[in-house]
């Protein structure tokens, strides 16, 4: 099976405009880490990383997007090092225990917004009660477990977000800038068990990931007359990250934020409401529960402003980035100063991630 240690091969057997733009697009380091474990320290060592050699000569691999500057260091081993304070957990337990919150009765246990409650298939929304922008909301499934969800639930949060957001941008025209989050339990930032997703929509700007990320492609276009999101779709798929179904690309991110980090890619005159854009992300999810056997994760759907024409979003559809956030029972949080202030390290492997995709 291909890792990302023979990233460097595959790009050097590319070819023609496969192997121009992936050179255009990324830089790909790879590095050696070292160290001498004591005599002391090394059946330590080889019980934890299977040999004192893994230790000594340590392969890392640096990824660079030239056009966003997203950078990632790969450091496979880090994967297996110990964690204090990481034990199994009860999950079915613990989401059990939690059933009767507030979020089981959404239409007293939710604000309603002044113009009422949009109500989907399977989940209805209210105000979030911590406003974080001009119009905030969550999302309530009816369904209490957040991992018991599905097709159907995740092409009606597409529907019901997009729904609540369209009517708040009717009500208040300024407001355009939509995002769409969903944070699954508690490690990634779920303050509430019950299954539920928060969208917002603001004023100005878009928010400042996606504004930058737009601002970027820009500059892509002006240096090389080619779109940057069919050239990190082409450059995934040149090197064996992509998964192409119905005009929606989904890729094994060489660049992730944090672990097992997947871009699911809709067309740019696509919608994110589409069934081929909401089977591609109900595909990367179900692979992420069913395969990838990640517990809690972080959603977000980027999307141009409602109502947008600006040229600058040329060339841009909607995006879901989706990434695990990590042991569910572990003590240590899986962001550090390197993640916050530095280059996020990663000991997941993209090939690992693609596999499970397909």
């Amino acid at each position: 099976m291909t890792t990302l240690l023979d990233l460097p091969a595959r790009i050097v057997a590319l070819e023609g405009d496969a192997a121009e733009r992936v050179a255009g697009l990324l830089d790909v380091a790879m590095i050696e880490g070292s160290a001498v474990p004591s005599p002391e320290l090394e059946p330590w060592v080889e019980a934890t990383f299977g040999s004192v050699e893994a230790v000594r000569h340590q392969p890392i691999v640096r990824v660079t997007n030239r056009a966003t500057l997203e950078s990632t260091i790969f450091a496979p081993l880090r994967a297996r090092r110990p964690m204090d304070g990481a034990g199994a957990g009860d999950l079915a337990a613990e989401i059990a225990a939690t059933e009767g919150d507030p979020f089981c009765h959404p239409e007293t246990g939710t604000p309603a917004e002044t113009d009422g409650r949009v109500r989907g298939r399977h989940m209805t929304t209210g105000a979030n009660a911590a406003q974080a922008d001009a119009h905030h909301a969550v999302l309530v499934f009816d369904r209490h477990d957040p991992l018991a969800f599905d097709a159907e639930l995740v092409t009606d949060l597409l529907v019901t977000g997009r729904a609540w957001a369209d009517r708040a941008h009717a009500a208040d025209p300024e407001a355009t800038a939509y995002l769409l989050a969903w944070n699954c339990l508690w490690r990634a930032g779920g303050s509430i068990v019950h299954g539920h997703a928060q969208a917002v929509v603001g004023r100005g700007r878009p928010h400042a990931a996606v504004d930058r990320f737009v601002r970027d492609a820009a500059a892509h276009r002006a240096a090389t007359g080619r779109h940057l999101v069919a050239d990190l779709v082409a450059a995934h798929r040149d090197l064996g990250l992509a998964v192409d179904a119905d005009g929606v690309s989904v890729l094994a991110h060489l660049t992730p934020r944090k672990e097992r980090e997947v871009l699911v890619v809709g067309p740019p005159d696509g919608d994110e409401r589409d069934p081929a854009f909401a089977a591609a992300v109900t595909r990367a999810l179900l692979a992420y529960r069913d395969r990838l056997e990640v517990r809690s994760f972080n959603l977000a759907l980027w999307r141009r402003p409602l109502g947008a024409t600006e040229s600058r979003w040329d060339g841009i559809g909607p995006l879901v980035r989706l990434v695990d956030r990590g042991d569910l029972f572990s003590r240590s949080s899986d962001i550090g100063a390197m993640e916050l202030y530095g280059t996020p390290i990663v000991g997941s492997d993209p090939y690992e991630v693609v596999a499970a995709l397909g």
